[in-house]
Order: structure tokens, then sequence, then C-alpha cells
């Protein structure tokens, strides 16, 4: 397989790491999901404002000042549109096996169908984003901004993730050698 079409970690590091520099220096460390609770939140006060305000979560993000299109919702949209944007221009240089094609350790463990791939992917999805709440961000930021401010608890998340992630993938890969 021709590995050419991935970026050097070195070059994508460096590009990370002066993003974060730039972002902090401009506005504030990088970070998305709290956007959404914003979103949540806003929801949640023209629905049932009463439940909004009641509710200790949500009461502290949900406020008019916060409705707007921000920085957050430029992140996610940005996200969104470099993630197509990305695909699109390299598309000719992905090799035609991973086109359209199930990886094959997934479908050894799970078979070939697309609709419990996707199943999966929203629902290990929401559980990281869950996970990540819980522990006071998202996962860019504790992953990225929050270990560069030295946050204990993104030291913590970062382990877990990695822990589970490596953990998991031994267990998928056990005996496919």
């Amino acid at each position: 397989m021709n590995k050419d079409f991935i970026i050097s970690w070195k070059a994508a590091g460096i590009s990370l790491g002066l993003l974060l520099v730039i972002a902090t220096a401009l506005v504030k460390p990088l970070g998305v999901s709290t956007q959404f609770v914003v979103t949540d939140g806003m929801v949640a006060h023209q629905v049932a404002p009463a439940f909004a305000e009641s509710n200790t979560y949500l009461s502290k993000y949900g406020e008019q000042d916060n409705w707007g299109v921000g920085y957050g919702w430029m992140l996610v949209f940005g996200m969104v549109v470099g993630g197509g944007v990305t695909a699109a221009l390299l598309r000719r240089r992905q090799p035609d096996a991973d086109k359209g094609s199930m990886p094959e350790l997934w479908t050894a463990a799970f078979g070939p169908s697309q609709a419990k791939r996707y199943v999966a992917s929203f629902v290990g999805g929401v559980l990281l984003l869950f996970g990540a709440r819980l522990a006071g961000g998202c996962t860019s930021g504790h992953m990225i901004s929050g270990i560069s401010q030295l946050a204990l608890s993104s030291f913590i998340f970062g382990v877990i993730t990695f822990v589970s992630a490596i953990l998991m993938a031994k267990f998928l890969y056990r005996g496919r050698a």
C-alpha cells in the first residue's frame, strides 16, 4: 500500500501546535463540545424554560448572550468544511482498497453491515462526548488544549482514552495475525 498520501506526524504535530498557539493568543484554546451543550441549553430555554433553569447543568449554558454564531460554532463548521475539502482534494490519492470498503478488522469482528458500523460509531461518539463532558471538556479540549495547559483532568482523560483504545484494539485483533 502506498502511504505517501499520509501527512508526516512531525508536520501534523507542528501545524497543530502552531494552530493551538494562534487560537489561544487570538481567542481562546481549542475545544468544541461546549458549543453542543450551549445549543442544548438554547433549545431547552426555548422549549421548557422552567426545566432549563432548574437543571444545574443546562442553566449554566443556555444564556441568551451565547445564542449567536461565535467561536465554538465556527470551529464546528470549520471541522466539517475542512474535513470535506480535504476528503475531496485527497480522494484520488486514497488507496482503492480503502474507498467505500469496510475495514477488515471490523468485518472480521462484526460482519459487513454498514448500518451496524454507523450505529456503533454514533454510540461510541456519544459515549466519548459524554465522558469528556463529564471530565469538564471535550476530546479536542482535553487532548490538545488541556494537556498543553497541564490540566490534571486532561491528563486523566488522555491516559484513559489511550488505554481504552489499546485494549479495544487488542480485543478486536486477537488471533488475527
